[in-house]
């Protein structure tokens, strides 16, 4: 049986819990005028175009600290392209609770001819 004092005290703990679980986070941008990629050379031959999707975990000092493809262009070298050259851009990193934080964003990059 709880007494007043410990339901009290867990409901706290509960409300602790849940205000951690939504913190706020801002995800880490990109300015994709100042980062792009070089058009594949094969792609370029063969007309391939499309749009990928890329995710990246970008730390508190900008870098890239993993990547992945979400959605494929359709065409393995323009994924690859996108994810080497936006790997090595410097990204404004994100927040948590209003600090600089490690956190993952997502990027679209459209290869058009």
């Amino acid at each position: 049986m709880m007494n007043k004092f410990s339901t009290s005290v867990f409901a706290a703990c509960i409300l602790s819990a849940a205000t951690t679980a939504f913190a706020a986070e801002v995800p880490a941008s990109l300015d994709a005028k100042n980062c792009k990629a070089e058009y594949p050379k094969a792609s370029l031959l063969n007309e391939e175009q499309g749009d990928v999707t890329m995710s990246f975990l970008v730390a508190a000092d900008g870098t890239v600290v993993e990547s992945k493809v979400e959605k494929s262009s359709g065409f393995k070298n323009l994924d690859k392209a996108a994810v080497k050259a936006l790997s090595a851009c410097k990204f404004k990193p994100g927040t948590k609770d209003g600090a600089v934080a490690q956190t993952w964003t997502k990027v679209d990059y459209s290869w058009k001819l």
